[in-house]
């Protein structure tokens, strides 16, 4: 038999629904979980390939080998096309995304006992922020990507529609509703008139008032919080070099940045700190850079990071451990450092919500429940900066991690098993 499924790929987590019985059900990618991390670890010894929670385990454990997460962060940028180098072999991001959708598809298909070869695959509003052109090549590149690992028909669904398909099957009456998709890569925001008979008809065009969204997610947080936080410990903007110059930039920003880290391991960069440490005013910061890289511990220290900002969503203040620096070394971090940190991403969120309500051409208090989904979502700084667009709605937290899923799903038995 052949089936129709939905398909999630988020920058931090994937999964793959299909609908049975009249239920949608997250297939499971591995052991005990409906989601799989999306992530890859290439073993640089034995030369084997790791997807998802496995992969994480290995790079944690210190196995030798690259580690590569947040894949689709590179859709819609110049990286998608780039080559990184990864077992001995160059790698084209495509190529890298596709080994790991392939294997999504069989450990799906494994499960199902049935080939799927029909596809609703989910996407941001927008790939990339102020860029048509951009963000349809990106389209048109994950596109050639599914049907490379063997998915013969793909229709692409708004991530914040699908998870709204999800919701209606739970609604007795019209409701006009928020959907805010936070999720590591992107924020998308989508104004639906929810209808509960949607269930048995594909066609929702003319209930969707407004769609709207921001290249910001949960690894963007992480990134300005380890900038304002963390990297000033290894160095970043410190007058430490030679007539109160201070280390490239880049440097820290690319480090900072979970797409981009592996582009840090490269022997000349790492001699250029060893140098950079020879001429310091204090050596201290540029020796933890040195050992980051030198030991490539930076998605260590990215995976720290994004650590300490969930810990910091449930508590005032967060020891940061960083004993792989340095011996003993960690950072007290407050909730405070980590709003002020983020201030102008929680203004970006409350000004594209507000947006949004603009172009549906009704008011906020006409919305009556904001349908919270995607990891980030979880965050209360960023229900606070939706909440700030929309005081009046209530906000209903939704399946953050298998909502829009199972509405793709959804969208896949209406089109494909008419």
């Amino acid at each position: 038999m052949m089936a129709a499924g939905g398909l999630d790929f988020g920058t931090s987590n994937s999964a793959l629904a299909i609908v049975r019985n009249g239920t949608a059900s997250l297939l499971p990618l591995e052991p005990g979980a409906r989601t799989i991390p999306s992530a890859l670890f290439f073993q640089s010894e034995d030369k084997s390939i790791e997807i998802g929670s496995a992969a994480t385990q290995a790079y944690l454990e210190g196995e030798p080998g690259r580690l590569m997460r947040s894949l689709k962060s590179a859709l819609g940028t110049s990286l998608i096309q780039e080559e990184t180098l990864a077992n001995g072999r160059r790698w084209r991001f495509t190529e890298i995304i596709g080994l790991y959708l392939r294997t999504v598809k069989a450990r799906a298909e494994a499960a199902l006992e049935e080939e799927i070869d029909q596809l609703v695959h989910g996407r941001p509003v927008h790939f990339v922020n102020g860029d048509a052109a951009a963000d349809a090549e990106a389209q048109r590149v994950l596109e050639s990507i599914a049907h490379s690992v063997g998915f013969k028909d793909v229709v692409f669904q708004y991530e914040p529609i699908a998870a709204a398909l999800a919701f209606e099957r739970q609604i007795a009456r019209e409701t006009l509703i928020l959907i805010a998709d936070i999720g590591g890569g992107t924020s998308d925001f989508s104004i639906v008139r929810a209808r509960p008979e949607r269930s048995s008809t594909a066609d929702q065009a003319g209930d969707i008032l407004a769609n709207g969204g921001l290249r910001l997610g949960g690894t963007d947080l992480d990134r300005l919080l380890s900038l304002a936080e963390v990297m000033p410990s290894l160095g970043y903007h410190q007058p430490l070099l030679r007539n109160g110059l201070t280390p490239p930039n880049w440097i820290y920003s690319k480090l900072a940045t979970w797409a981009e880290i592996g582009f840090l391991y490269d022997p000349a960069l790492t001699r250029d700190v060893v140098r950079m440490v020879g001429e310091a005013s204090d050596a201290a910061p540029l020796n933890r850079l040195h050992r980051v890289l030198d030991q490539r511990d930076g998605h260590r220290l990215a995976a720290s990071v994004e650590g300490a900002k969930i810990g910091l969503s449930s508590a005032p203040t967060y020891d940061l451990a960083l004993d792989f620096l340095e011996a003993g070394f960690h950072l007290p971090l407050t909730v405070e450092a980590l709003e002020a940190a983020l201030a102008d991403a929680e203004a970006a969120l409350t000004a594209e919500v507000r947006r949004c309500i603009d172009l549906a051409g009704v008011k906020g208090q006409d919305i009556e429940a904001v349908i919270l989904t995607g990891g980030s979502s979880l965050m209360p700084l960023v229900q606070r900066a939706i909440a700030a667009g929309v005081p009046e709605a209530k906000l209903t937290p939704f399946d953050a991690f298998g909502g829009v899923a199972a509405g793709l799903a959804w969208q896949a038995k209406l089109l494909f098993d008419a």
